[in-house]
Parts: structure tokens; C-alpha cells; sequence
């Protein structure tokens, strides 16, 4: 609203886009509410309001007489046109796809855009992260606020009667979410039945504005208590009375919809309650699985970052140019897709030199190689330390590492010797261009990168050192060795890889 105000003061129109009916009528009363004792004109534009209604607010708006236009999809349409647009806001960024998003830009090459979102999607998240576009946190939550309690369970009558129950007890109201139209009736006067004291309500996004207003306002009074609705109550409805959201087949919800539809309750000082069932004779799929694990765990206020960051990982992120909004990072891991995107960035830029090629080297030498875990018993100091190790790109970084350890945990046992000496003998490979080190019984076999080219004087030294049993054969070098333990040959692996 500040940033609506601070555009509209500087001449500009700004346009506030929606994802339902429902919350741009609520947007558009606190936007009149708090701009009320200033110049500013207000509008809103949704299938709630008549044809005659739209044609004189889009006249008004083409005119500049509209400042702030509240609105849902109807905003992206063609006939829709500014004077002069300085700001879109777009709420709950993660009901838009790609397409609208490009339609806006269209509207106008040089406006400001802020969209909000609790749980952003993958893809504005994956951008937020590389730098593409700005991200900021709200991570206070409102006063008195208390985090809602997840209950994910298969569907039961008893649940669901003792849930409702309780909430009526202590003078609440409840949404029930069934996302199905056509059955929806059917669950309500199931719902009558199972808890008679109960009034209960339907509200879709199939009725018209004059069945639904009458509906929403009499739950707004508290005159309903229990509003069997379907998704329309996604998103920002506000009211804080009702603090039990039961949602049917949960399953078959995305994760930022769960946490969204979870947002819905718990908006004012009390405890509340959100239960997810599932069909008990149903097998999960992983992702179904996954994504309601995933609820369960984040249940603290302002864990929509983190929910969105199990749900790039779930589902990958999507297209920077393009319209997927999901992908399938899980297949290269994260870091990787990153560092290809870099690649793919600095060569579309004609700067391929910028990105220094990673090389990685594989020692296959069959020894016992690790961290005990009586030497370092907590695991994630010992996951630090194979991740400190793996990083080391050279033989002082390694035997540095190796002496922090020593003198934080003492003397090293002789698994994590083995383990440090093969990774110097990694780094080592790494800078003489060596990719692959493998140790059979009797051979060493060392496989060469593209970046490989061997010193003239490095023959003799082989010679020497492997008396005279070497030869090259397609992009390796073979040694044949003398028949002792593996841990036996490292000494001469690292003379050998120095040599080269």
C-alpha cells in the first residue's frame, strides 16, 4: 500500500493483480478503507461487477481517472488499457503462470513490479536466488501470533466430528476444503449429519457474486460454522475467527497450495488446527508423500521460505526463458544445474574464459578410507569435515586440514590417514590434469583429461621409478605393479603423479 501511495503521488497508475474474486473484493475494501481521507480514486475490476460496470471503470482507467485498479484475471485482458501504468503488485504470486506474468511486461516495458508471495514458485525463487530479480524477507510474524498445529492422518468420520466439535466448543468457526463441485453438496449434509448442532454453508467458484456475498458475509459474522468451500478460499481470505481448516484428500494438493490453504487459519491469538487426511486405503505416490511430510515438518510462522526451497527440490526449477514453471533439477543436483546455467550465461555472452572448468579426479585404490565415528561422533562436524576434504584442490590445503584435525579431535586413526593421503593424491591429479586413478591387483591404470600433456622430462623419471613397466595405450597410461597391499602402493602413486 505504501508503494501504491508513494506511485500515485508521483502521477502514476498502479494495478493490483489478484487471484480471485473473493480477495480482490477484500483488497479493494482496505485499499478504499486506508486511502479514504485522500484525492485518490479506487476501482475494481472482476466477474463480480456488471459488463456496464467494467466498460465505465476500463473508460475511466484509459482516461487516467482510476489511480489504484484492483483486480483479478480480467486485468490482463486486451481491452484493458493505462494511461500511465507505474507499478503492478501482483499477491500471491504462485496462482500466476509464466504466460500472465509475460502479458504484464507487455502491458508496459518500463514499470515497477512487486509480487508477494508466502511459498513463491519454483522458478521466481530459482531466479531470486541467482540474482535475476531482488528478494526480500518479512520474517517477523504479527503480534500474539502462534504457529498452527499439522495433523496429517487418513480420513475418518470420528476425526472429523471431534475435530469440528472442538472448535465449535470453544466458539470458532471451521473450513471444511472439498475441491470437487460436483460432490460437494453431498459432503455437506454429510457434514449436518455427523455434527447436528453445526450451521453449515457451500461457497465455489461456480456461483455467481449474488449467492456467494451473502454467504461470505454471513461466515464473516460468524453466522456460519462451518463453510465447506473449495479452493476459492486459497488465497488471503482473512478471518480470524476460524481456526480449524480440515482439507479432504490432501494428497492431491501442491505443497505451496497445502501451505497456503494452512495460512487460512491461526490469523488472530488463538491456538489452531489444521488436518490433512488422506484416503486410508490409498498408496501415496513419493511426491504425494514427500510434499506432506514436508507440511508437517515446517509448522513454525514464517516457514513459507523454507517450503518453498523442499519444493524447488521436489519438483526442480522450471525454465529461466520459457513457460515451465517446475523442472527436473533432482536428475544433475542443484550445484550442478548451476554451474551449467553459469556456462550456458557466460557463453551466450561471449565470455566462455570466465567459467573455470571444475575438474574433478577419481582414486580408486581399494583401502579403508573414512572418518571413524569414535573419533568424531557428532555427524554434522563430521559431514563438515568430508565436505572440507572434498573441496581441498591441493596438497597444502589438505595437510592443513589434516592438522585442524588433529588438533581438535588428536591423533588421526588410520582410516582418516588412508583418507587424507588419498586426497592429496586427488589434488595432485587434479593439477597435473590426471581424471581417473585406478589400482587392480597388479596394475595401476591412470586415465588422462583433454587438458593432459605430459613434460618430456617426466619420461626418464618413469622409467625409473616404474622400471621401465609403463606404456600409453588411448587416453591412459599403465603401469604394471608389484604384487603388494593397496595402501602399500601410495607412495609410489604420489612419486608417479609428480613425475608426470
Amino acid at each position: 500500500m505504501r508503494a501504491a501511495f508513494k506511485a500515485v503521488a508521483d502521477k502514476r497508475q498502479v494495478a493490483v493483480l489478484v487471484p480471485t474474486t473473493l480477495l480482490a473484493a477484500q483488497h479493494y475494501r482496505t485499499f478504499s478503507t486506508r486511502f479514504a481521507s485522500f484525492p485518490l480514486r479506487v476501482e475494481e475490476l472482476s466477474r463480480f461487477k456488471t459488463r456496464k460496470e467494467q466498460q465505465a471503470t476500463l473508460k475511466d482507467l484509459a482516461e487516467g481517472k482510476v489511480d489504484v485498479i484492483v483486480g483479478t484475471h480480467r486485468l490482463l485482458q486486451k481491452d484493458v488499457v493505462f494511461k500511465d501504468l507505474g507499478l503492478i503488485v501482483v499477491d500471491e504470486e504462485q496462482r500466476f503462470g509464466v504466460m500472465h506474468k509475460e502479458r504484464l511486461k507487455q502491458m508496459r516495458a518500463a514499470v515497477d513490479v512487486l509480487t508477494l508471495s508466502a511459498t513463491p514458485i519454483p522458478r521466481t525463487l530459482h531466479m531470486s536466488l541467482l540474482g535475476v530479480r531482488d528478494l526480500s524477507l518479512i520474517q517477523t510474524a504479527p503480534k500474539n501470533r502462534m504457529s498452527i498445529k499439522t495433523v496429517v492422518v487418513p480420513a475418518s468420520d470420528a476425526i472429523v466430528q471431534k475435530a469440528i466439535v472442538q472448535e465449535l466448543d470453544r466458539g470458532g468457526q471451521v473450513y471444511y476444503l472439498h475441491n470437487r463441485i460436483e460432490s460437494i453438496y453431498g459432503v455437506a449434509r454429510a457434514l449436518e449429519k455427523l455434527v447436528p448442532k453445526a450451521r453449515v454453508a457451500i461457497g465455489h467458484g461456480q456461483m455467481t457474486e449474488s449467492e456467494l456475498e451473502p454467504i461470505m458475509a454471513a461466515f464473516v459474522e460468524g453466522e456460519i460454522d462451518v463453510l465447506v468451500a473449495t479452493t476459492i478460499i486459497e488465497n488471503g481470505i482473512d478471518i480470524p475467527n476460524v481456526n480449524t481448516i480440515v482439507v479432504h484428500d490432501a494428497d492431491k494438493f501442491g505443497l505451496a497450495q497445502l501451505y497456503q490453504l494452512r495460512g487460512r487459519v491461526g490469523r488472530s491469538n488463538h491456538q489452531a488446527y489444521a488436518y490433512l487426511l488422506y484416503q486410508p486405503h490409498k498408496a501415496l505416490s513419493e511426491d504425494a508423500k514427500a510434499r506432506l511430510e514436508a507440511i508437517r515438518e515446517f509448522a513454525h510462522l514464517g516457514s513459507g521460505l523454507q517450503i518453498a526451497m523442499r519444493d524447488l527440490e521436489i519438483r526442480g526449477a522450471g525454465n529461466l526463458l520459457g513457460a515451465a514453471q517446475s523442472g527436473f533439477i533432482g536428475a544433475v543436483g542443484f550445484e550442478t544445474y548451476c554451474e551449467l546455467l553459469a556456462e550456458a550465461i557466460a557463453a551466450r555472452r561471449g565470455r566462455q574464459a570466465e567459467v573455470a572448468e571444475r575438474r574433478e579426479a577419481v582414486i580408486d585404490v581399494k583401502i579403508d578410507a573414512y572418518i571413524p565415528t569414535d573419533y568424531i561422533p557428532q555427524v554434522s562436524q563430521k559431514i563438515g569435515a568430508y565436505q572440507q576434504l572434498a573441496n581441498a584442490r591441493s596438497q597444502a590445503e589438505v595437510d592443513e586440514l589434516a592438522a585442524g584435525l588433529r588438533d581438535r579431535f588428536g591423533p588421526l586413526p588410520e582410516p582418516l590417514e588412508n583418507l587424507v593421503e588419498v586426497t592429496k593424491l586427488r589434488a595432485t591429479a587434479i593439477e597435473k590434469g590426471v581424471t581417473r586413478v585406478v589400482v587392480d591387483a597388479s596394475r595401476l591404470t591412470l586415465g588422462v583429461g583433454s587438458a593432459f600433456e605430459i613434460a618430456p622430462t617426466a619420461i626418464p623419471k618413469l622409467q625409473s621409478l616404474t622400471k621401465n613397466k609403463f606404456r600409453f595405450a588411448d587416453g591412459r597410461i599403465l603401469v604394471d605393479l608389484p604384487d603388494r597391499k593397496p595402501a602399500e602402493h601410495l607412495p609410489l602413486l604420489r612419486a608417479l603423479l609428480e613425475a608426470l
